[in-house]
């Protein structure tokens, strides 16, 4: 059996290295001129670490990773702790990484690249599609490809999912973010916790955590804003307008942001799409953000992709004939990433309340409610999901 993958990211490279571990040949193919990850850092919490340690890639990622020792919330303007979620406490093997995409990129695609069973083609956009009696056909780059089966993997924007379902228009959810990533001793000792920082403001949230093994900072800030609505992740920013959206927020914010190069301060447009009903059909299926795009407010969108490629994989082993094993998979994905999906879309309103209903948000607070929620986020087995 030969699958064909659409787009060489995180989620396109761990499908690759799921099936290739099940015996089944795998050709990716890459749009851009080289396999890499645009972006800053990403969490990795136990959910999406099982399926990464399981394909042996555990002692590359603790070599580039930092592992922090709790989530924490944090008043916008006093700095107040709200709530905290201890993310080392008895996962055994299964730790919480911060990375950064480069990072998690370079250890998929070194374990990639020393596989028989895989091929890598950079340059190589699927640009024509053709479904035959008995296989998947494919123009990419410059050249034609055959397969048993062809898996979307390659974004919001999917062409397989277009080719599928036809062109479908993205929603912008009306916010914001920007990005940045800080040398870590650029910033006073103490300011910046081994932790998961959120602060959350009225129309507004920063988000702050250490990668590359405590070298680097990343640093998010997503601010609710209307008539601005470009999408690329390589988009610049100007640094003083990020001062403005951010003016008044706790000392702290305003020091990393003052300690944020110019060069390296970039902006962009959240948009997403609610939960797909389906999203295979015959020889084909998505993956990732291809059928469940995920806003950043659950730190679940690359984890819901790898939780994917390693059910792909099994159901592709286990099951009777491509559409069947497409069709038991996603229907094993549906709930769980409609869930991550809408619950991302719920912390987007939450994180940013103002006045007397941000006051009763943070008196709920003592109740845990999100301990509770992400406890049983992060304590999902993907493998055991596949019955």
């Amino acid at each position: 059996m030969r699958i064909l993958i659409a787009g060489g990211g995180i989620g396109g490279i761990t499908a690759a290295l799921c099936l290739a571990k099940k015996g089944i040949s795998v050709d990716v193919f890459e749009q851009s001129s080289e396999f890499g990850e645009v972006g800053a850092g990403l969490q990795l919490s136990p959910n999406c670490t099982r399926v990464l340690h399981y394909l042996g890639l555990e002692n590359g990622l603790r070599s580039l990773a930092f592992i922090p020792t709790r989530a924490e919330v944090r008043h916008w303007k006093t700095g107040k702790l709200l709530d905290a979620m201890l993310l080392d406490d008895s996962r055994g093997d299964l730790p919480y990484y911060h990375m950064h995409r480069a990072d998690l990129m370079s250890v998929l695609l070194e374990a990639a690249s020393q596989h028989s069973l895989i091929q890598l083609h950079a340059d190589s956009r699927v640009e024509t599609i053709e479904e035959l009696a008995d296989q998947i056909q494919i123009m990419a780059g410059s050249a034609s490809f055959s397969g048993d089966a062809l898996v979307g993997a390659d974004g919001i924007h999917s062409v397989v999912r277009t080719a599928l379902f036809g062109e479908q228009d993205t929603d912008f959810t009306g916010n914001v973010a920007w990005r940045a990533v800080l040398k870590a001793d650029s910033i006073p000792a103490g300011v910046v916790p081994p932790v998961a920082s959120v602060w959350w403001g009225p129309g507004g949230h920063f988000v702050h955590y250490y990668v590359r093994s405590g070298e680097l900072i990343n640093c998010v800030g997503v601010v609710e804003k209307e008539g601005w609505e470009v999408e690329s992740w390589t988009r610049h920013g100007d640094l003083s307008e990020l001062k403005q959206e951010f003016a008044g927020w706790h000392q702290n914010i305003q020091l990393l942001i003052d300690n944020i190069d110019p060069d390296d301060c970039f902006k962009w447009a959240l948009f997403d799409r609610s939960p797909m009903r389906t999203w295979s059909r015959d020889r084909m299926t998505l993956l990732g953000d291809a059928c469940h795009p995920t806003l950043p407010y659950m730190a679940q969108g690359a984890a819901m992709a790898i939780e994917d490629a390693a059910v792909l994989a099994i159901c592709v082993e286990k099951e009777d004939g491509i559409d069947r094993a497409f069709s038991v998979y996603e229907t094993i994905r549906r709930d769980r990433t409609a869930m991550i999906q809408n619950g991302s879309r719920r912390n987007s309103k939450i994180f940013h309340l103002k006045g007397l209903s941000a006051w009763f948000r943070n008196r709920a607070l003592i109740f845990s409610p999100v301990q509770r929620i992400m406890k049983g986020v992060y304590e999902h087995d993907v493998f055991a999901s596949v019955k």
